[in-house]
């Protein structure tokens, strides 16, 4: 039935040979000490804890979900002995400063850490998942005896925390929320709404939430730049219950083990975070750093449908093949994993998986590369890089991840729209990937409109031209490098025609969006196989499985490249008018 195996030697084989990260850290400020084999440990043990403590609870907690009772949560059996197990390993603060607690070890190898977690149980996952941006804006945010009080609580995981942006008439347009804050005389704000889709809004896995709230004052422009950021705790500092009450949470598709809330402030007490009418860039660093997190999650459902079809193909039998491997034994009926379209299905997800691995943690390694590379020009580039890769990841790889298990679980026939299989319950818990941190569509709006077109896309062609040296060596390269100035041409077409038709980059954004990515996936394949032919070359290591890279990268090539082309015509054909439906 379904299990989760860690994948740590393909991991390792990202880390090590793809990025080649652990040459870096020893010039890197803080990861002087982290080395290839400190990073193989780390993960060894993360994936040990999502094998051993976490994917159990995963099928038996979608099945029992959350209770709520007057304004109370209770998790599904295991999950707060887990999240406690999870606390006393220390990897919430695995990425944090040591300075507030934490480990100090790369962004890289939390990525790491959040795809396994995903992959064993994405709804357990869901509670710890806010943890690093909430612990990003206190960090940068709080001060005096508010970041003393909360920001070692948070780093440590002893108290878990939220993000409660959405209303219920607002969505995802922020610059339309209700929710009040009222300065008091001791400094502390009243505040007053109702929010929705607060994931974690309550639970009974620590003792204290610290929810993070989006809300106006008195005097608040309307729009956006009215928006103010507050700490709203569900127990006060001298121990009293807080205004703050999950009033229901709600019956979902997927996820059923994650605590999504109705929450209302009633007169709360909060305390401001950061300057007045700025909120809602401080919350963007918690924004940002969900959206590469549910990114990271597209992934995760990507490697459990891929190694749980593997498996399920290997031992079902079904039907002759047409043809079978050397070896295979001779019976009325074949593995099914023989069967040509089941082939290319099981070859799909498998590039589909490595490649997404690929551009996942080139992203985290940015962002370790925009705090602690020496040289300032690379942490600048490293920055605009992880800028522009951010809402690629989180729609393309969310989308993948959702419809790579929707495809593959007809690799288990009837018997994958049965719940004991695992295969339907990943495809409800991965839809709602798509929807929140802001839709797909939305990423592809803020990608196109906001990163591409007002400096003319030159920080998106200095994206390609370092994705275009990381083909080197490979035998993919040329082609690999064709896509990336296939890609530059259809941007700057857009930009050229987009004077003339200002609605065009908004009909043209989805598809742009995938186009860049299908061109980094194709990038992410030429280096894998330079880094494999160079390992085949010097004699090292297993040769079958660097030579099962160098498949795979043929497959890309062979067999989905063509998804660009589509990606382009689509960006071509969002030249025609696009009637109103009303």
């Amino acid at each position: 039935m379904w299990r989760y195996d860690p994948p740590l030697r393909d991991m390792r084989f990202v880390i090590d040979e793809v990025l080649d990260a652990p040459a870096a850290w020893p010039a890197m400020a803080g990861f002087e000490e982290l080395d290839s084999d400190m990073s193989a440990a780390v993960l060894e043990e993360a994936g040990r804890f999502a094998a051993e403590i976490l994917a159990p609870t995963n099928g038996p907690g979608d099945l029992e979900g959350c209770t709520w009772q007057d304004g109370e949560v209770r998790t599904p059996a295991g999950y707060k002995a887990a999240y406690q197990a999870f606390v006393d390993g220390g990897w919430p603060a695995l990425a944090c400063d040591p300075a507030c607690g934490g480990q100090g070890l790369p962004q890289l190898l939390n990525a790491a850490l959040f795809e396994m977690l995903v992959s064993a149980n994405h709804a357990w996952t869901m509670y710890p998942g806010l943890l690093h941006g909430a612990y990003e804006v206190l960090h940068q945010h709080a001060s005096g005896w508010l970041r003393d009080t909360y920001l070692p609580k948070v780093t440590s995981g002893e108290w878990l925390s939220t993000m409660c942006l959405t209303e219920s008439h607002a969505g995802s347009d922020l610059g339309l929320l209700r929710t009040r804050a009222v300065p008091q005389a001791d400094g502390s704000y009243a505040l007053t709404g109702n929010k929705i889709f607060i994931s974690g809004g309550d639970q009974d896995m620590t003792p204290n939430i610290v929810h993070l709230v989006l809300a106006r004052l008195p005097d608040a422009p309307p729009g956006t730049k009215g928006i103010s950021l507050f700490l709203c705790p569900k127990f006060l500092p001298d121990g009293r219950r807080n205004a703050a009450r999950c009033d229901s949470i709600e019956k979902k598709m997927g996820l059923k083990g994650s605590a999504t809330s109705v929450m209302s402030f009633d007169g709360a007490t909060g305390w401001l975070l950061g300057e007045p009418h700025r909120g809602l860039q401080a919350m963007f660093l918690m924004m940002n750093a969900a959206r590469l997190h549910v990114a990271m999650q597209g992934l995760g459902h990507l490697e459990a449908a891929t190694q749980n079809a593997l498996n399920y193909a290997a031992e079902r039998v079904q039907s002759r093949s047409p043809s079978k491997p050397a070896g295979a034994p001779a019976a009325a009926a074949d593995a099914i994993i023989h069967h040509p379209s089941l082939r290319r299905q099981l070859w799909t997800l498998q590039a589909r998986t490595e490649a997404a691995r690929v551009l996942c943690y080139w992203t985290a390694q940015a962002l370790d590369d925009e705090q602690a590379h020496a040289d300032p020009a690379a942490r600048a580039a490293a920055g605009a890089r992880a800028t522009l890769l951010t809402p690629v990841l989180k729609a393309m790889m969310t989308d993948y991840g959702h419809y790579g298990a929707d495809r593959a679980l007809g690799i288990w026939g009837g018997h994958g729209y049965i719940h004991e299989y695992g295969i339907e319950q990943l495809v409800r818990d991965s839809r709602i990937a798509l929807i929140y941190e802001g839709t797909n569509e939305i990423q592809a709006i803020d990608l196109v409109l906001r990163k591409l077109m007002p400096d003319g896309g030159a920080k998106l062609r200095e994206l390609l031209d370092w994705a275009a040296a990381q083909c080197e060596g490979s035998a993919h390269a040329a082609a690999a490098r064709a896509q990336l100035q296939a890609v530059a041409q259809a941007v700057a077409a857009l930009q050229a025609d987009a004077a003339a038709d200002p609605e065009l980059p908004f009909r043209a954004a989805d598809d742009l969006l995938f186009a860049v990515g299908e061109a980094l996936l194709g990038a992410a394949w030429a280096r894998t196989d330079a880094v494999a032919a160079a390992a085949l070359a010097a004699g090292r290591g297993n040769a079958a499985f660097y030579q099962r890279k160098q498949q795979l990268a043929r497959f890309h090539f062979d067999w989905l490249a063509g998804e660009l082309a589509h990606r382009l015509r689509g960006v071509a054909a969002a030249r025609a008018p696009l009637p109103f439906l009303a």
